[in-house]
């Protein structure tokens, strides 16, 4: 009897992994070697590749994207027994999710709007585990696979470059007078108003942008590791943007004052190419400061 049951199992447990070797294998032919029709003369008929080339270019805005399938799967790994104590069974659901996703790559060939064909795979990416294992099982991988919408280059960005700018020399020209420092704003450029202290324009590259997609992936990841409430994690994932644009304000304001103290060149060649550093370190800081607060236990109703 044992031995029977030992040789369904195993019969099983092949027969699942030929039908997860076959999707993957699909996948790769859907994705990973055609599926693109977006300046395929240019970039190829990848639909993957297409994306990597994205994070690679873009001036580097987008270079965090080689790590969050990285964090991903490391997610996966965490949950390992989890996904193994899962109850298992095969549901019908997931194939719809599949054919839904299919649909949407097959839209996003035709019309040449690549980032659809990418949704489409992480729909695909979450909706053959369901389809196979069952919702139990795949309600593990919701957030792992929905953390894969960060690697998708979103076209809209581009249009908030210049309001992030104007708004951080906004704000950093602000400070600086409250600083008891002169200085003026004329468009994203800050001038100092006692002349020969510095005279510098907040460009594309310290529009914050960068930092602000950083921080939205890291937060995301480091939300949901520590907080045990979902309006916690969503609290401390929004915060991310503030974060964000509170360090490059940092950055613009220090520069200005290393600018006053030791000259415009000091601080343009040589600190200015090192300050980044301090965005990511005032937004980590003040993140984790959050993190730390909402983790906070609730006091105690005093005893009557």
């Amino acid at each position: 009897m044992n031995a029977a049951r030992s040789g369904n199992a195993s019969a099983a447990d092949v027969n699942v992994m030929s039908t997860v070797g076959l999707a993957l294998v699909s996948i790769t032919l859907l994705y990973g070697i055609q599926g693109n029709a977006q300046e395929a003369d240019r970039l190829g008929s990848s639909t993957i590749l297409w994306m990597v080339q994205r994070w690679s270019g873009s001036g580097g805005d987008l270079s965090h994207g080689w790590i969050i399938p990285l964090v991903s799967a490391y997610l996966i790994w965490r949950k390992r027994n989890q996904l193994a104590a899962a109850h298992k069974h095969p549901c019908v659901s997931g194939l719809v999710v599949v054919a839904c996703a299919l649909i949407l790559h097959w839209v996003g060939f035709r019309a040449q709007l690549t980032r659809l064909s990418l949704l489409s795979m992480i729909l695909v990416l979450w909706g053959i585990p369901l389809a196979l294992f069952g919702r139990a099982f795949a309600r593990q991988l919701v957030f792992p696979c929905a953390y894969l919408l960060l690697c998708i280059p979103l076209s809209f960005l581009d249009g908030i470059t210049v309001p992030l700018r104007i708004f951080a020399s906004t704000i950093s020209t602000v400070l600086l007078n409250g600083l008891g420092i002169e200085a003026m704003q004329s468009g994203t450029a800050i001038y100092s108003r006692a002349g020969g202290g510095f005279n510098f324009d907040v460009a594309d590259a310290c529009s914050g942008l960068r930092s602000l997609l950083a921080m939205t992936a890291l937060t995301a990841a480091y939300a949901y590791l520590t907080q045990d409430r979902l309006w916690k994690q969503w609290a401390l994932f929004l915060s991310a943007v503030p974060l964000a644009m509170l360090g490059n304000i940092v950055r613009i304001v220090t520069i200005a004052l290393i600018a006053v103290a030791f000259g415009t060149e000091r601080a343009m060649k040589v600190y200015h190419d090192y300050s980044p550093f301090i965005v990511f370190a005032v937004a980590i800081l003040a993140m984790t400061g959050i993190g730390r607060l909402l983790q906070r236990p609730k006091p105690e109703a005093p005893i009557e």
